[in-house]
């Protein structure tokens, strides 16, 4: 049967666009680290020579890497003038890194992931998992990265507001288990806006614990902040107020024995918060450009992550909302519900 000449050519197309952002990602990254970006920020318009000299880089090197950005639609060239320029928006994504969307981190962290794919390869033959702790430091790094402009936007104005009661125990001083904290962004966060309440933080990733302490002295709240190297099934504590588990839930491996000790450590008028990406219950719900991210994403990831743990359960990054209500109700708990969502994340509030 002959091939349909339109949809071959249209898969190619897709496919060279697909390299091209592979090799645009390292670009990025290199943009970041020389200060390009920031330095073109309300700038207007403006030559290779002159971008180079403000951030004393090469010319050379400059002038291949504008229209590189360009091509790719991250920098704007105007051809009557043959200068280059960030709008706002393009800053906003590349050269602020208090907004929330500077995504110069996820960048950061797919190319970490990249290096670790003759690993990832290998599990595909013997079926056996390959932990957070042996990819590339850049990947926690720039994981943190990604998701830090994400809850500095959201957990306090409208995810922890989603949740009944909540809010005000806070305030009035409430006890509070971060599992799965990774490098304690959210944790610190929370300790910063509710000086009443003390917080238990735990990641099994020592590394991630050590960064986590570091920024928490930083931040002045160390005094308030427990921190411990601990699985979503060993970490210590009880009669919490509130339990938080952000974007790590699908990366355990028994995310049910981890439901179950959570169950465990609640006060019976308790909370947990489970942040994890978006997604639908069906694979068709999910073939989009975010499910693409977070489907690759567990390959790469969460999957070898999960089934190198005890249990070996792998959830995976997109198992949605009926998926985890069943694995949530199976450690015990009674009530789960959406709380709300964003773009890339679906909060859940369950409770005894």
């Amino acid at each position: 049967m002959p091939l349909d000449e339109n949809k071959l050519n249209s898969i190619v197309q897709q496919v060279i666009a697909d390299i091209g952002a592979v090799f645009h990602a390292p670009l990025v990254l290199i943009g970041e680290k020389c200060g390009l970006f920031k330095a073109m920020a309300g700038q207007g318009q403006i030559t290779s020579i002159l971008l180079a000299e403000r951030t004393g880089t090469s010319e050379r090197y400059v002038r291949e890497w504008l229209p590189a950005m360009a091509a790719g639609g991250y920098v704007n060239y105007h051809p009557d003038t043959e200068r280059y320029s960030l709008s706002e928006e393009q800053a906003s994504v590349f050269a602020d890194e208090n907004s929330p969307v500077y995504l110069a981190g996820a960048f950061q962290a797919a190319t970490a992931a990249l290096r670790s794919e003759a690993h990832i390869a290998d599990a595909f033959q013997s079926g056996k998992g390959f932990g957070w702790d042996e990819h590339d430091h850049d990947l926690a790094h720039g994981g943190n990265r990604f998701y830090t402009p994400n809850y500095v936007t959201h957990l306090l104005k409208t995810w922890i507001p989603s949740l009944d009661g909540v809010e005000a125990k806070l305030h009035k001083g409430a006890s509070v288990a971060d599992i799965g904290c990774g490098y304690g962004t959210s944790t610190i966060i929370m300790a910063q806006a509710f000086p009443q309440s003390t917080f238990h933080a735990s990641d099994p990733h020592e590394p991630s614990i050590s960064a986590a302490r570091r920024k928490a002295e930083e931040a002045g709240v160390s005094d308030r902040i427990q921190f411990e190297v601990a699985s979503g099934t060993t970490f210590t504590g009880n009669n919490f107020d509130f339990v938080t588990a952000f974007d790590c839930l699908h990366d355990m491996g028994s995310p049910v024995a981890a439901a179950a000790h959570v169950l465990k450590s609640l006060k019976d008028d308790g909370t947990w918060m489970i942040v994890e990406p978006f997604a639908g219950d069906r694979v068709e719900d999910n073939l989009t450009p975010i499910g693409r991210l977070y489907y690759c994403a567990s390959v790469l990831l969460c999957v070898p992550c999960a089934l190198d743990q005890e249990g070996g359960e792998a959830l995976g990054g997109q198992a949605g909302e009926a998926r985890l209500r069943e694995v949530i109700t199976a450690g015990g708990f009674k009530h789960f519900r959406r709380a709300t969502a964003t773009p890339i994340n679906i909060v859940y509030a369950a409770q005894p």
